[in-house]
């Protein structure tokens, strides 16, 4: 059959095609999808680290306020006990002179007349508070302070 004696050679198969590459409106709608995922997603663990620090933080400070002590089971030798809190001295202010106390009482009242009551319940606790003030201003003698 093959009588003249010459193979034919073989030609290189022919490259695969490549794949067609994905349309932009595939691209676009995935990450229209994707976007608010991602964003969601990183809110949450946010919010989780920020409230799991919160919670430590918190928990610190309910142990520093205990009042109850906590000793610890082993002591050594060079172990010493912390010392108590000094508690700071309570400053005694002298008393408000009559004159400032009335003086304080108007002002009060100025301000309750600036504010604009939202309904009548609130229209009346403030009347009320003005009448009781305007008591404070004319009375002979001003409870103290």
């Amino acid at each position: 059959m093959a009588a003249h004696g010459k193979p034919k050679p073989h030609a290189p198969p022919p490259p695969p095609p490549s794949p067609p590459p994905p349309p932009p409106e595939a691209k676009k709608s995935f990450m229209r999808r994707m976007f608010p995922f991602l964003l969601a997603a990183n809110l949450f663990v946010g919010a989780y680290i920020l409230m799991r620090t919160y919670q430590k933080d918190s928990g610190k400070k309910d142990t520093e306020t205990d009042p109850t002590p906590v000793e610890p089971t082993s002591y050594s030798a060079t172990a010493e006990k912390p010392a108590e809190p000094i508690a700071a001295p309570i400053k005694v202010l002298p008393p408000i002179s009559q004159d400032d106390q009335r003086q304080l009482y108007k002002w009060m009242l100025e301000e309750k007349r600036k504010i604009k009551p939202r309904d009548a319940a609130e229209k009346k606790k403030i009347d009320e508070e003005k009448a009781l003030l305007k008591e404070f201003i004319r009375a002979g003698s001003l409870p103290s302070l």
